[in-house]
């Protein structure tokens, strides 16, 4: 049922005009991977400025309220950009155990992350942030470490991608 469906995602006319040209599959990678580079970097920052690292200028609730809309639109954008790839080699990607550890771990860290950006406001408002929120913070940082290794390793271990 599940390989039915990657075929079908697969042999849409959309997903194989995408990916037969080389300049729609070059420009959909590079949404791919700026969004990934947005949403991990204000993730990041937010995370590093719970941890009292980064940004100590700005309260971490006024930090985590400018970057909140970048976080979502580059979630966004990953998404679907991430989507329009997969499409391309469903069937490849639907059986693959390493692409499956990939989405878990991605989910994970925007799991992570979302605690940490709806957390934010809380915590600003005790005398210090709690300990157990700066490890939330370590743990959606090496979370997105982790997604970043996986997708770089998803094509160069299995040739998919």
């Amino acid at each position: 049922m599940l390989l039915q469906l990657a075929r079908s995602l697969q042999n849409n006319s959309f997903i194989i005009s995408l990916n037969s040209t080389a300049w729609s599959a070059a420009a959909t990678e590079i949404v791919h991977y700026f969004s990934m580079f947005v949403l991990v970097g204000t993730t990041a920052i937010v995370d590093l400025r719970v941890l009292g690292v980064a940004a100590r200028t700005q309260s971490p609730t006024q930090l985590a309220e400018r970057l909140f809309p970048w976080t979502w639109a580059a979630l966004a954008f990953n998404v679907l950009s991430g989507f329009l790839m997969f499409a391309g080699d469903a069937v490849v990607y639907i059986p693959n155990s390493l692409f499956h550890a990939k989405l878990i771990t991605v989910l994970f860290a925007v799991a992570f992350g979302i605690a940490v950006q709806w957390g934010v406001p809380r915590w600003d408002r005790l005398p210090a942030i709690p300990a157990w929120a700066k490890i939330l913070a370590v743990a959606s940082l090496a979370l997105w470490v982790g997604a970043i290794i996986a997708g770089v390793e998803v094509p160069a271990l299995t040739g998919v991608g």
